[in-house]
């Protein structure tokens, strides 16, 4: 990573916050022209900073009224069953992420967005627990999202 300097770290928190805002109005809040400014976005990106921009979508419009984070034990630990796992959660557009995790009593940490339960235990039955290497799944649901960030902290850069 190259040294950030205040400019690029104001780049970053503003297109955190919002990725559709002119290169004209980030220009003029972090204080540069806008040739200066569209370098360093572009520099940022190139530098492997910003991997790409998105639209955030509004789940409940969307009728995805129920979030599962899901613990799965796997019955060996080899790359192979590793690997496998990984694949094929990979292809299931329900998940939204997957992560390796340690001091569970679990191998991997999954975030599962669904429409309601009878979709949850259609992906349950119908795919995770057919997964080869499966051996233990423990489902917890979300009641209310506290939180709800994309925005990464960046205060320790600066």
């Amino acid at each position: 990573m190259s040294k950030l300097d205040r400019y690029d770290l104001n780049i970053l928190a503003a297109l955190q916050h919002d990725a559709r805002i002119s290169n004209q109005e980030l220009a003029e809040r972090i204080g540069l022209s806008p040739s200066p400014c569209s370098r360093r976005v572009k520099q940022l990106e190139d530098d492997g900073l910003i991997l790409r921009q998105v639209a955030l979508l509004d789940r409940k419009q969307l009728g995805l009224t129920l979030t599962a984070y899901v613990l799965v034990g796997m019955d060996r630990h080899t790359p192979e069953r590793f690997e496998h796992f990984e694949s094929v959660v990979g292809r299931c557009p329900q998940v939204l992420e997957c992560s390796l995790v340690t001091g569970m009593d679990a191998d991997y940490q999954l975030k599962v967005v669904v429409p309601d339960m009878e979709h949850y235990q259609q992906f349950l039955l119908g795919t995770l627990t057919r997964i080869e290497g499966v051996s233990s799944v423990r489902s917890s649901f979300v009641l209310r999202q506290v939180i709800s960030t994309t925005e990464l902290p960046l205060a320790h850069l600066r």
